[in-house]
């Protein structure tokens, strides 16, 4: 299971979690959706969530494609995007 923070300057707040976690990118021009990982990939957006609908709220959380890789170890990323800075954890 996948969890996503983003970074604060004071700690960090909850984004979302569950079982889905995609590389993604969409191509505007044929509406197609390649997923190419399972963690933050550079040039990619990163999408964390359920894969089951849920009674309230989101079902995932999507962030801007990523641009630069902070920290990484086997089981934590954190990445800057271009517009937040996000903690990754399987």
């Amino acid at each position: 299971m996948a969890t996503l923070f983003k970074v604060l300057e004071n700690g960090y707040e909850f984004k979302d979690g569950g079982s889905r976690s995609e590389a993604i990118n969409f191509d505007i021009e044929t509406n197609k959706i390649e997923v190419v990982g399972d963690r933050p990939i550079v040039g990619y957006s990163l999408l964390v969530g359920s894969c089951n609908a849920r009674t309230y709220g989101s079902d995932y959380w999507l962030t801007t494609e990523v641009t630069e890789i902070l920290e990484e170890t086997e089981n934590e990323v954190k990445f800057k995007t271009k517009n937040s800075i996000y903690l990754w954890t399987k």
